[in-house]
């Protein structure tokens, strides 16, 4: 689907996707109607009801792939931010014990890490243009100050091992979102899926051609239901775009006392 539907908040996305499937819905019953001459209707009606079920379990099996996937990837996205904000809070609770200049220094590289991931990354993992090769200087940073401290006694050794493992996390969990900002589902999905729906409308309409106000029930039961499913879908497609998203407000929580940049769109 167009990059501009998935940025519309839910209520308008709604609007688009019910209209477009009730218009689709509505053209093909105007088609079945007209096309439902004497002869033709005897052909329609000797399509088989039976058909109906196994085109239902089909679509119904498409809507379930792709929501298994769409799921999975917005699960994807929170579990890596979360791990992302335990990782770096962790950070800030370990430098304290290295007390001083040591300290302000890991606290002022998790601030800035956090501020670009939220005023930089967050709006290039929006618009899906968020790649790797940008190496997050901060973090990297931090990770070598961790490294070059000189620490003074098994509390201290204890808390450089931990910090620097903890860097890591924070640096994997990074390149995990990332990732995870790239996924969608594709166009051929989306195409299999509506030929599905087109495929059962049409199918309804010519069962039910000669009773016209069941065939316009009946289509528009369907059409309900499949304009839902497209929906819950689509809101959740990209795990970082659009009004049900993955949120920086988590990471937001780490140092709230001493960070608040305006996240952005």
């Amino acid at each position: 689907m167009s990059n501009w539907l998935h940025h519309l908040p839910v209520l308008w996305m709604a609007f688009v996707i019910f209209g477009a499937v009730y218009l689709i819905a509505a053209g093909i019953y105007g088609i079945v109607m007209v096309l439902a001459t004497a002869e033709r209707t005897r052909a329609f009606k000797a399509i088989s009801p039976g058909m109906l079920p196994p085109l239902g379990v089909i679509f119904g099996l498409f809507v379930a792939f792709l929501a298994a996937q769409v799921w999975h990837d917005f699960d994807q996205a929170h579990t890596a931010v979360n791990n992302e904000a335990s990782a770096l809070r962790d950070v800030v609770l370990l430098a304290s014990s290295f007390p001083g200049e040591p300290e302000a220094r890991l606290r002022a590289l998790v601030r800035r890490h956090i501020h670009e991931a939220v005023t930089q990354e967050w709006p290039a993992m929006a618009q899906q243009r968020a790649t790797l090769t940008r190496i997050p200087g901060p973090l990297a940073e931090a990770l070598r100050l961790t490294l070059d401290l000189t620490p003074q006694g098994n509390g201290q050794v204890n808390a450089q091992r931990n910090m620097a493992e903890k860097l890591e996390n924070a640096l994997d969990a990074r390149r995990h979102r990332i990732i995870v900002s790239g996924s969608r589902i594709n166009g051929v999905k989306w195409a299999g899926l509506l030929i599905q729906a087109i495929c059962m409308l049409f199918a309804i309409a010519m069962v039910h051609c000669e009773n016209r106000g069941t065939a316009a029930i009946s289509m528009a039961l369907f059409a309900t239901a499949a304009a839902v499913c497209m929906l819950l879908i689509a809101s959740h497609d990209r795990p970082f775009t659009g009004e049900i998203s993955a949120g920086p407000g988590v990471l937001l929580q780490v140092m709230p006392e001493e960070l608040k940049p305006t996240p952005g769109p």
